[in-house]
């Protein structure tokens, strides 16, 4: 089993569900971990139950939690930009921007792209919320959320990403960040969410995979057509939050393509 390296943020501080953990009480792997590592023989017997009802409670305290925050879109980005980059100042007016709509902004709680968008969403008068994750490298939630809530599987995380916001705003970002963006593609194309407008920021970032997946992915029958009609880029941050305001406030359908043909059957978010 691989050891999550202590002693990697400078206060070795390590965050476990609502549990805070430093120094020798630090554990050596992740709750994510030792769920789907899976090679420990029959004891999941004894042990599963009981992870189950801890997946359950975690559910639970995320719905109680976010149930009545209203209108909300979640922003993805990477933990890695530094205050001083362009794109931390495009979070920021990507924050500022939901929060003048009168809606709640959603990130992951950590740094970089994730703090910048919290900090423009609490400065500009709005919710600021973070979702946190237990993970070896992170040190919590940013200074700038509101409403933070830590989980320890990502599953039940990327829930809540998806059932309490009205889309997704997705600035440049890494691993992580993609996951969460092709997961949101997935779930539209497969018709298991609808009216769910998902907004890239920064052409020079993305376009690129954009092109990719129009010329390989496509050109081998891999994907539709209109499956590249489910994100849009755009490079102002005010046009960004604009777009997913207004589908989400106006309900379209984003099987629809922006010429108005439909391209899918559309079908309710199942619960």
């Amino acid at each position: 089993m691989a050891s999550v390296k202590r002693g990697h943020s400078p206060e070795n501080v390590y965050h476990r569900g609502p549990a805070t953990l430093r120094r020798s009480q630090v554990p050596s792997t992740t709750t994510d971990q030792r769920l789907l590592e899976g090679n420990d023989g029959a004891s999941w017997l004894h042990t599963d139950p009981w992870r189950v009802l801890r997946i359950q409670s975690e559910f639970v305290e995320g719905f109680g939690a976010l149930a009545e925050l209203g209108p909300a879109i979640s922003v993805f980005g990477s933990a890695r930009t530094p205050r001083d980059h362009p794109t931390y100042d495009r979070g920021v007016q990507v924050g500022r921007h939901i929060a003048e709509a009168g809606y709640a902004c959603i990130t992951g709680g950590g740094p970089g792209v994730m703090e910048a968008a919290n900090k423009g969403a609490l400065e500009a008068g709005g919710v600021s919320v973070g979702l946190g994750i237990e993970l070896p490298f992170e040190t919590g939630l940013n200074e700038f959320v509101d409403l933070g809530i830590n989980f320890r599987y990502f599953f039940v995380r990327k829930t809540m990403f998806i059932k309490y916001a009205e889309g997704f705003v997705v600035l440049p970002g890494g691993m992580g960040t993609l996951d969460e963006l092709f997961e949101a593609i997935t779930l539209v194309q497969t018709q298991k969410i609808s009216s769910f407008p998902i907004v890239l920021i920064g052409s020079d970032y993305w376009q690129g995979l954009i092109d990719w997946l129009g010329s390989t992915a496509l050109g081998r029958g891999t994907i539709g057509e209109a499956d590249l009609s489910l994100v849009q880029i755009v490079d102002d941050p005010a046009e960004a939050v604009a777009l997913v305001v207004a589908r989400a406030r106006h309900g379209q359908d984003p099987a629809v393509g922006q010429d108005g043909e439909e391209v899918h059957g559309t079908s309710e978010a199942e619960s």
